[in-house]
């Protein structure tokens, strides 16, 4: 590949790490920095579009289908690309971030695809961004291994017929990388992770007979994935492989992305793979966006909270519907259950629960499904081959019975749970035990037997602070207020100090995970993402 050098330098502000000049090449760079200087500027467009669009949710407390956009969903003569081969069989992912351990498990788990997460599942240390990239290149040429230090165990590939085709997640639009920068200014963490992916491995999975595949995160709007288009046309020409290379797959897991599916397909008609549905993201920005909209918008327990809640089974059906119109894949939710090795039995309820929650995705018509351990593969496996059988997917199933309205999107008060004093109490517990490994590099955490990452301390945070500011009251006459929020995070900090020793409790970021998740719960300022002021706590 042949590339530019930059005009102007391109400052990596940073210790250096082992075998970084693998990744961070003159080449690469100059890519990046190109990607930052074209396109830099349109996001920043974009992330004010947002906070204009909130606004307008806060005085309106309502949201549509889009009347300037009707024609493209009216449409239809139009379809996404077909999907390239090793694209075709999508029926259970695995997640998870790129660690070296992590990216030999998940390639040898037996699911179709890996979602390699440089997003909610990694915390983004410089660390972690730079040896991510390089255990990806370090996979595809085979020239990976690793020793757990502590058991003695070995880990190696599989053959390459059995591994899972990569699909990586680069981080959202709001995210900036410090510690790499372009005119002075930091580039966007999402042109990082993308353009140093795509710069090394584009040619090289082309030759291993797939393709430079990704999930996009937190898109907010058509215009969104325009933009995430427009890279891809750019990129593909800078590197010179053929139009129509790039597959995305589209989180939608924000509530305004929900009235946009069709519009946000259309403009990755060349590139789109599919949907997926994003559970506690979707809460999250439910709860962000209609915070000022009074009792009927108040969410129960996250728990409470299941895929067949009228609202959510309205967004999910939807979701279908609308992948399958278009000729694309529809992708269902995590499965987040880490088995126990200690207790059967916890098992045995929790595989019984991702059973029907799997049965339930391959009967409403989706092409595959989400887990977090390998563990959990044949269970998902067991459930879409059921359905499925010998064919790769069901998009063929229309769903034409499916006719969702604007409003069923947001009816949350046509779920009748109510939060609860124990659902605070776990609110608390999950940030700031999520938030602690967070800062000390970790972005996928086992918490409570369930893999918890960034988007359920975001639903967390964001359910202390709405039912605080709704004033709800609990089943135990208790109110929620900041006086009760800081009275449990103080309880559960001692807590944790009893259960782990007073040693390892000092040698954490305990307290300062305490007092970010009181921050971000507490202020009447609300955050609208947790890791912007986590990031800047961030060692590394």
């Amino acid at each position: 590949m042949s590339a530019p050098a930059p005009s102007s330098p391109v400052v990596v502000d940073a210790e250096p790490l082992p075998r970084q000049e693998e990744v961070l090449t003159d080449e690469a760079l100059a890519f990046v920095a190109e990607l930052h200087r074209r396109f830099t500027p349109r996001r920043a467009g974009l992330l004010a579009r947002r906070a204009e669009r909130r606004a307008e949710i806060a005085r309106t407390s309502t949201l549509d289908f889009l009347p300037e956009t009707a024609a493209i969903r009216a449409d239809d003569s139009w379809k996404v690309a077909p999907s390239p081969a090793a694209l075709n069989d999508r029926r259970v992912e695995i997640t998870g971030p790129t660690d070296r351990k992590m990216t030999i498990n998940a390639l040898n788990s037996g699911a179709k695809i890996w979602l390699a997460d440089f997003e909610d599942a990694s915390a983004p240390t410089w660390e972690n961004v730079v040896t991510g990239q390089l255990n990806l290149i370090d996979a595809y040429t085979r020239a990976i291994d690793f020793t757990d230090p502590s058991s003695g165990k070995s880990y190696a590939l599989k053959p390459d017929e059995e591994l899972a085709t990569v699909v990586m997640r680069p981080r959202g639009w709001h995210l900036n990388e410090r510690h790499l920068l372009v005119d002075g200014e930091q580039v966007p963490g999402a042109f990082v992770d993308f353009g140093l992916y795509f710069f090394h491995n584009a040619q090289r999975l082309l030759d291993l007979g797939k393709g430079p595949y990704f999930y996009l995160p937190k898109t907010e709007s058509h215009l969104e994935a325009r933009l995430w288009n427009d890279v891809f046309v750019f990129a593909q020409d800078y590197v010179g492989v053929p139009q129509g290379t790039i597959r995305a797959t589209v989180l939608i897991e924000t509530i305004t992305a929900a009235y946009e599916m069709e519009e946000i397909l259309y403009e990755l008609r060349d590139h789109a793979s599919g949907l997926n549905a994003g559970r506690w993201d979707y809460l999250f920005s439910i709860v962000k966006n209609f915070r000022d909209g009074g009792p009927k918008f108040v969410l129960p327990d996250r728990n409470a909270v299941t895929m067949t809640a009228p609202f959510m089974r309205a967004y999910t059906e939807l979701l279908v519907r609308t992948c399958h119109k278009r000729g694309a894949h529809a992708i269902g939710g995590m499965a987040a259950f880490i088995p126990s090795r200690r207790d059967e039995e916890v098992n045995k309820v929790a595989f019984e629960k991702v059973k029907a929650d799997k049965d339930r995705e391959a009967g409403d018509g989706f092409d595959g499904s989400w887990v977090a351990h390998p563990d959990l593969v044949p269970i998902a496996l067991a459930s879409f081959d059921a359905v499925l059988g010998e064919k790769p997917n069901q998009k063929d199933r229309m769903r034409e019975d499916v006719d969702v309205k604007a409003a069923d999107l947001i009816a949350v008060d046509s779920l009748h749970a109510r939060p609860t004093y124990p659902g605070l109490v776990n609110a608390v517990q999950v940030g700031i035990r999520y938030i602690e490994a967070w800062l000390r590099g970790l972005g996928a955490v086992a918490i409570f037997n369930l893999m918890e990452d960034a988007a359920t301390a975001e639903i967390s945070r964001s359910q202390i602070w709405q039912w605080i500011n709704a004033d709800v009251e609990f089943e135990n006459g208790e109110r929620a207020t900041p006086e009760l929020a800081r009275k449990i995070a103080a309880e559960e900090l001692e807590n944790i100090r009893a259960e782990i020793g007073a040693d390892a409790f000092a040698a954490g970021h305990w307290q300062q995970a305490h007092d970010l998740l009181l921050e971000v719960a507490l202020d009447a300022d609300y955050a609208d993402f947790l890791t912007l002021p986590a990031y800047e706590q961030l060692k590394g």
